[in-house]
């Protein structure tokens, strides 16, 4: 039996009863199971939430399935398991889940999108004493030549069965590519930005959060500049989010994390943005280094770390240790 809303209180339960279906005009029967994407925060302040699993493909499993199953994206789910057969892994093949995870730095609060993760982070006010939780999502962001933007904003509007109305700039391309496309396209299963939207506070008020009709592009650089989620990741976290939640857009595709005297690494192929290479390098390293050691002596361990940089799988390494 579902709760009732009117006797569920805190912020754990606004979350259950957003999964669950509470709202159910909100949530539909797609909606994630409990748990898929919410993660308790350390009670220490450690940046490292989650643990890795393991999980065995079936017969009918493609990488996708199993990557929108466990709210992964898809690029994020083929580095991690490379060699792996991408539509057909194979009964009992051993499929890894990178769910541990560093958060990005800076304040824990509303949104944080890391682009070069393709990933967003939602961060719930917790009430009373409860333990404080993250829920992550894979992302799709703008694709080469239509960037995402980045810096501080906003949630300025959230729409339900939204129109969507193309720009002149993607009726054009849709043509050229021989699709045209009508000049407003109705709520339905034909509108290519699903059944939500939240739109940001950017100067131009083009950018937005949205559903997809193509989930398998969740987690790729596939969008003219807006954040595509899974239909029921967006039913989730729209059930969350009010308006002026604030929103911050990052890119760092190296990220470091001290768990006790061990050093942690999480690496990711950089965005097209000026200045940066395809894979994050040793360089951008010591910068971030730089910043995460502080006065602390550190021993790295430069061949492991190498590794991991040229990988750039998300899944995070251990590349060295505190000396002090």
């Amino acid at each position: 039996m579902r709760p009732r809303p009117a006797s569920i209180k805190g912020t754990r339960a606004l979350i259950v009863c957003a999964v669950l279906g509470c709202q159910a005009p909100l949530v539909r029967s797609q909606a994630a199971p409990p748990g898929r994407a919410l993660l308790e925060l350390p009670t220490d302040g450690s940046p490292v939430v989650g643990n890795d699993r393991i999980v065995l493909a079936h017969t009918q499993d493609t990488l996708f399935d199993i990557a929108r199953r466990y709210a992964l994206g898809f690029e994020e789910i083929i580095r991690a398991n490379p060699g792996i057969d991408i539509w057909l892994p194979g009964e009992g093949t051993r499929i890894l889940l990178p769910i541990r995870r560093i958060l990005p730095p800076g304040a824990r609060e509303g949104i944080v999108v890391n682009l070069p993760e393709h990933r967003l982070y939602y961060y719930p006010k917790p009430a009373g004493h409860e333990v404080p939780v993250v829920m992550t999502f894979p992302v799709s962001i703008g694709k080469d030549g239509d960037s995402t933007p980045l810096g501080q904003t906003r949630i300025t509007e959230k729409v339900e069965h939204p129109v969507w109305v193309p720009t002149q700039s993607i009726r054009l391309e849709h043509a050229e590519r021989g699709d045209p496309l009508p000049r407003v396209i109705g709520p339905g299963p034909d509108n290519p930005i699903g059944d939500f939207k939240m739109r940001l506070g950017f100067a131009d008020g083009t950018y937005e959060i949205h559903g997809t009709n193509n989930p398998a592009s969740v987690g790729m650089a596939a969008t003219h500049g807006c954040l595509g989620m899974y239909p029921e990741d967006l039913a989730v976290l729209y059930a969350l989010i009010s308006v002026g939640t604030p929103v911050r857009l990052i890119n760092l595709p190296v990220k470091l994390a001290w768990s006790a005297r061990t050093l942690l690494l999480e690496a990711h192929p950089a965005v097209d943005t000026p200045k940066q290479v395809p894979y994050p390098n040793l360089e951008q390293l010591a910068d971030v280094l730089r910043a995460t050691s502080q006065d602390t002596r550190v021993s790295i361990l430069w061949e492991r770390a190498r590794s991991a940089l040229d990988r750039a799988d998300g899944v995070i390494a251990t590349v060295g240790s505190r000396l002090q």
